[in-house]
């Protein structure tokens, strides 16, 4: 019996100190991580998500979008006046948006009898939807995929869109004051 006893002991002590190197350990890594780490984190998840979006548009051939420097796609499907002006920084966007995510799921969506109101780049929008409106006159609708970083970014909305959401938008941009 002591010999088990001593064992037991033994044994208790051994994962005692391993448990404790095992949080040296971590805490050491976590101690780590640096301003580079983010980068390369950052980096990888665009590389990621551009592929996402690219074998989408590749399934998708009909969405003839263009790219910004930003990463925001997006096409213009329906035309208002060409008369009309682009939007700008500071007016105010009366809108209709359908926001959901790249496997069709609806997140968000305007109602018909409601309009939603934007101040380009300087409301709560997701900051794609506030580049996106500065190529659109007066009556055009677009479709427009926001990488994560455009739209909700790591940690999603906390609702209805998870972290690390590629978005996929409809909008309608029925007046600018």
């Amino acid at each position: 019996m002591s010999n088990f006893f001593v064992f037991v002991v033994a044994l208790a002590v051994s994962l005692l100190f391993s448990a404790c190197r095992r949080e040296e350990a971590n805490e050491q890594s976590r101690q780590k991580w640096s301003t580079q780490h983010s980068v390369d984190f950052n980096q990888e998840l665009s590389v990621r998500e551009n592929l996402k979006i690219n074998t989408f548009l590749a399934h998708y051939t009909h969405l003839k979008m263009q790219q910004t420097p930003s990463g925001l796609r997006y096409m213009i499907y329906q035309k208002g006046s060409i008369s009309e002006p682009l939007a700008r920084e500071g007016q105010q966007a009366l809108v209709r948006l359908k926001v959901g995510l790249l496997d069709g799921t609806t997140c968000y969506q305007t109602k018909p009898e409601e309009i939603e109101r934007i101040t380009i780049a300087h409301s709560e929008k997701e900051s794609g939807v506030h580049e996106a409106l500065q190529f659109m006159r007066k009556g055009d609708c677009a479709k427009l995929i926001l990488p994560s970083y455009l739209g909700h970014g790591l940690l999603g909305d906390r609702s209805k869109i998870p972290p690390q959401s590629i978005l996929y938008i409809d909008i309608q941009l029925i007046e600018l004051q």
